[in-house]
């Protein structure tokens, strides 16, 4: 009878687990990736998290629900193994977080080709090879989601932003796009811009920033727009609101008030 008992259990947990929702979330070491995996992992979804820096990736896979597949997104063939890697362990993948980024700050008050050109190759391009390696499967699937992290600043032009404003309006024009393509096969997408949020990447910055928030609340905003399908999940509302007009001012009202700004 005890015995009995206990084999229905381990039914019913492989059971529950083949029916968790699964989600793969890149740029996962720390920042908005990593509060973004504790969240989905709080919420009983089974979570692959990938990025770079192997230690704190297997550091953050000591949480339940959580599991390490490192990865460097600017190698296209090695993030195709890695997603197919997850693919057999998870089985099935419901949603696709892209993060990966980086910002070089002390490199951005001048044009520094190299520092472009590797903040592209991680930003822009590392995120196409992310949807690129995901592509065939979702389309096939005929359903799921992709989301991409990308920032308010790539609505439009910022003074001291040679590198990674640029690659934030080439990913928003991107993501833009394959909105169009994925739509016919069922496939949503999401286009994702925190303000300022508190991370290793914000803390370089050596000015004020305007209603900062922490991880913790980019996740549960992030967590919260994608279960409504949300296309743009821009936040917080202060940040959304000036951005929003930003986006329909003239070129020249535009041009004078940054101008006016920076000249402060």
């Amino acid at each position: 009878m005890n015995a009995s008992f206990y084999s229905w259990i381990l039914i019913y947990k492989q059971i529950m687990k083949e029916n968790q929702k699964k989600v793969w979330i890149t740029g996962a070491s720390s920042g908005i990736g990593k509060a973004l995996a504790l969240k989905f992992s709080d919420e009983g979804w089974q979570v692959a998290v990938s990025a770079r820096r192997v230690e704190l990736l297997n550091e953050l896979s000591k949480k339940e629900n959580i599991f390490s597949y490192p990865l460097d997104v600017s190698k296209l063939e090695q993030t195709k193994e890695i997603f197919e890697k997850i693919k057999k362990d998870f089985k099935e993948i419901d949603l696709c977080v892209f993060s990966s980024g980086i910002y070089e700050r002390n490199l951005e008050k001048e044009i520094n080709v190299e520092s472009i050109k590797k903040t592209f190759e991680i930003n822009y391009l590392g995120t196409v090879n992310c949807i690129k390696a995901v592509e065939d499967y979702f389309k096939n699937k005929r359903s799921g989601q992709l989301a991409i992290v990308s920032s308010p600043v790539g609505y439009r032009g910022l003074p001291k932003s040679t590198g990674y404003s640029p690659s934030k309006a080439a990913l928003n024009n991107f993501t833009q796009g394959v909105y169009f393509d994925f739509k016919k096969f069922n496939v949503k997408i999401s286009l994702i811009s925190p303000g300022f949020i508190k991370t290793q990447l914000t803390d370089k910055n050596e000015f004020p920033m305007p209603f900062l928030r922490s991880a913790e609340y980019a996740a549960n905003k992030i967590f919260d727009g994608l279960k409504k399908n949300k296309f743009e999940i821009i936040f917080p509302p202060q940040i959304a609101f000036m951005y929003w007009v930003f986006r329909i001012l003239p070129n020249k009202v535009y041009n004078f008030l940054i101008a006016k700004f920076v000249n402060r």
